[in-house]
């Protein structure tokens, strides 16, 4: 199991919102490239990177910061917002980025992912939003009538690496992870799934890490590790514990 720290980027800066709306914005961080080190430090193993303008503009729009943010650190990236053409997810797998996260062009170019997926083997994951079980896009504005599970069997075959299920009205508000529909995505294909929106603390971990969950590649935590609710030492701990048990 991952737990994967998320840097979510607004005009350059650190935040997270609330239910993926713009307009309710936490700035955790004006250093980006400074958060990412912090992470590195404590231990973790992959960085999340969203450049939420970008998601909204249908165009990378902090570059400046996921690139001050590869040099940064040792650690691997996986980006998404605004990844939208072949060229830039050529771009971003260029400069360093390790898995593109494709979102919005998953419902709008499902060609698209098919290309990336068999050109750059491992490094595109597909980003599946879902509001009410159904999936949102052009950062979240809007709300498609395709289920999330439809969207996962439609890209089954396309070779992506993972999906990563974020469950919008569980995010940024630490409600909890929203185990039975990620289950739910996992147990319908055979793609690796990460589970996102909602990890409030450490009860979430240990959820994570019992018997039924062994089928997600992990999670994503955000304002939990921002806010102090979960200690990131305690999380990584109990991972390594696990994960040491099973060996």
């Amino acid at each position: 199991m991952i737990l994967f720290p998320a840097i979510d980027l607004k005009d350059g800066q650190c935040v997270r919102l609330r239910r993926g709306e713009m307009a309710d914005a936490t700035v955790y961080n004006h250093d980006p490239a400074a958060q990412a080190a912090t992470f590195e430090r404590q231990g973790f193993e992959w960085l999340h990177v969203v450049d939420l303008n970008g998601a909204f503009a249908g165009r990378s729009a902090n570059g400046d910061a996921v690139e001050a943010i590869i040099r940064a650190v040792k650690l691997p990236v996986q980006l998404g917002g605004g990844i939208r053409d072949m060229a830039g997810v050529e771009t971003w797998l260029g400069r360093g980025v390790r898995r593109v996260i494709l979102g919005t062009a998953a419902v709008r170019n499902p060609a698209l992912v098919r290309e990336a997926a068999k050109a750059f083997p491992g490094q595109v994951a597909v980003g599946i939003d879902a509001r009410g079980g159904r999936v949102a896009v052009e950062g979240w504005a809007e709300t498609s009538d395709l289920e999330a599970v439809d969207l996962a069997r439609r890209i089954e075959d396309a070779g992506v690496a993972a999906i990563i299920y974020t469950d919008i009205d569980r995010d940024g508000v630490l409600s909890g992870l929203n185990i039975p529909a990620t289950l739910a995505l996992a147990h319908a294909v055979s793609i690796p799934v990460i589970a996102s929106g909602g990890l409030a603390s450490i009860e979430d971990v240990k959820r994570l890490l019992a018997p039924d969950c062994a089928v997600l590649e992990g999670a994503i935590s955000g304002r939990a590790l921002y806010d102090g609710r979960l200690d990131a030492r305690a999380a990584l701990q109990l991972i390594a514990e696990a994960k040491s048990a099973h060996a």
